[in-house]
């Protein structure tokens, strides 16, 4: 009942506005709810698994790792662009990226294992980060590619230097489904 309240909704401000609000400001609205809406209930359906409290954290390993290294490793070495979607992405950003968020995840793996009953294999879980670092990158490459469209340089101004809540989390969207999906085979 959601999706259809929400469509007759953004349509009754198309009619309210005489057109001001135009039709693809209603079907980019909609596409950004399922998008976010769609993507982010995957990360209570994780955490309700068993031992989900533990298997989240991978999620933000591979988002928020894969950030941090491709930030850090990008602005001492990158000297080759990744896109014109991300000017400032590098190629070597993102492979620092990729290897730094594997690292943290194998460290986490290493300390879950030894104080909890959780037996997950190594090599799962690079290859798992592997894919899920990648996924993030391109998470964020969509978010950017949405924002290139919409001529605005972040999503808000909630965290000054790094936008608003959309921008922290727009790798997290991308990630979520996946991880759940790949995480489950534990």
């Amino acid at each position: 009942m959601f999706i259809p309240t929400v469509i007759v909704l953004l349509f009754i401000s198309i009619i309210t506005t005489s057109m001001k609000i135009r039709p693809k400001d209603i079907f980019a609205t909609f596409f950004g709810i399922c998008y976010v809406i769609g993507f982010l209930v995957f990360l209570p359906l994780l955490y309700s698994m068993q031992n989900g409290k533990i298997l989240i954290w991978y999620i933000l390993i591979s988002a928020w790792g894969t950030d941090t290294f491709a930030y850090i490793v990008g602005m001492s070495f990158g000297k080759h662009k990744l896109t014109k979607i991300s000017p400032k992405k590098s190629i070597e950003g993102s492979i620092g990226g990729t290897i730094g968020a594997i690292l943290l995840a194998l460290i986490y793996t290493a300390i879950v294992q030894r104080y909890v009953d959780l037996n997950i294999s190594y090599m799962f879980v690079a290859i798992t980060t592997l894919i899920l670092s990648i996924l993030s990158q391109l998470g964020d490459l969509s978010a950017s590619s949405i924002k290139r469209e919409m001529e605005i340089k972040d999503y808000g101004n909630l965290i000054p230097g790094h936008g608003g809540m959309l921008d922290r989390i727009d790798s997290i969207i991308f990630v979520a489904p996946f991880a759940y999906f790949l995480l489950i085979l534990i």
